[in-house]
């Protein structure tokens, strides 16, 4: 079965063709981040503008890249939420009407089940059940991820996410959209010592998260402050170790609470080379093997939505007509397939 799958839930712009025999046979990618870096953040009117102008060509290049012509398409899988609504409708109305145009069925595929999926593409694929951290500019969560669809939560932010927390130390700090791996390069340069920051709910028992108090700790800690580059350097790796410890020490918890000895470690945050590095040695230590997708599949993208929405359908799964753009969307809602 080949599937086309469409991704629009923010900025990025993507379509992606996954063969079940073959695997991946392309994925094709438009970030938006030069048009929203001017203003800071996502603009969404001109986030679903710009999606409304890429969409298309990206779906042709998927195609072209991938050697096939849309009759030989088995279904049409796009991002249907969470996410920006008006970004959602237009990847929703494109792959419905494609989908309807060429008589293949389509399914609307959840956000976050796409990135707890992505690391099935890669070579060393983890089997079912294993454990998850998700963790993004708009989630942190832990997962016992059981199978499609079957998914329980055993840890969620509280309040700001671990990347949405990094986005705003990074704007705190003069750093430019998009501020987390801005704020990754610069740690680098930072030492030790400098600024004490706490590691959340690390004092209490429980796998749920909060960062909003750390970013608080961050403006207490520069306001009225003259920072040179190395102080602002030294907050940086202060705060990121920070993120990190927390992070880490949650996952040892969830390892040890359900006995999983699989982690996967999903969405835009699981590509900052100082996490990969702590839970790698938290892996060595507890005998946990930590997977990761690669990189380009750690953000926002097309593959991980085509190869949720080719589970899907493998198992009998698809839409009726009706448009599916749904903003907000737990994840615990989802189900598996009857086939399943």
């Amino acid at each position: 079965m080949k599937v086309l799958g469409i991704e629009t839930s923010c900025d990025e712009t993507a379509a992606a063709v996954y063969d079940g025999e073959r695997g991946l046979l392309s994925h094709a990618l438009y970030s938006q981040v030069p048009l929203h870096a001017v203003y800071g953040g996502v603009v969404p009117e001109l986030a679903s503008r710009d999606h409304v102008k890429k969409l298309l060509p990206l779906v042709q290049q998927a195609l072209s890249e991938a050697k096939i012509e849309a009759d030989q398409l088995d279904g049409v899988a796009y991002t249907a939420g969470p996410g920006l609504v008006g970004a959602l409708l237009v990847g929703a109305s494109v792959a419905r009407s494609l989908a309807f145009a060429w008589g293949k069925p389509a399914v609307g595929v959840h956000h976050l089940e796409g990135h707890l999926l992505a690391p099935m593409l890669e070579t060393a694929a983890p089997e079912f059940p294993f454990l998850a951290l998700l963790v993004s500019g708009g989630h942190t969560l832990l997962a016992e991820v059981r199978g499609l669809g079957d998914y329980q939560i055993i840890g969620a932010s509280l309040d700001d996410a671990a990347g949405e927390a990094f986005d705003k130390t990074a704007k705190m700090l003069g750093l430019p959209y998009p501020g987390g791996p801005a704020l990754a390069k610069l740690a680098e340069s930072g030492q030790p010592g400098g600024f004490d920051f706490p590691r959340p709910m690390l004092d209490r028992p429980g796998l749920d998260f909060s960062f909003s108090g750390l970013k608080t700790a961050v403006v207490v800690a520069i306001r009225g402050r003259q920072l040179d580059e190395q102080a602002r350097a030294d907050v940086a790796y202060e705060f990121q170790q920070a993120v990190v410890e927390t992070l880490v020490a949650k996952c040892a918890r969830a390892a040890k609470q359900t006995g999983l000895k699989t982690l996967v470690v999903a969405g835009g945050v699981g590509a900052n080379r100082r996490l990969r590095a702590e839970l790698q040695a938290l892996g060595e230590k507890r005998g946990l093997r930590v997977l990761y997708p690669r990189p380009e599949f750690c953000t926002d993208n097309a593959a991980m939505i085509a190869y949720a929405g080719y589970r899907r359908l493998v198992a009998g799964e698809h839409d009726d007509l009706k448009i599916r753009a749904t903003a907000r969307w737990p994840l615990d809602t989802l189900r598996m397939p009857a086939a399943v």
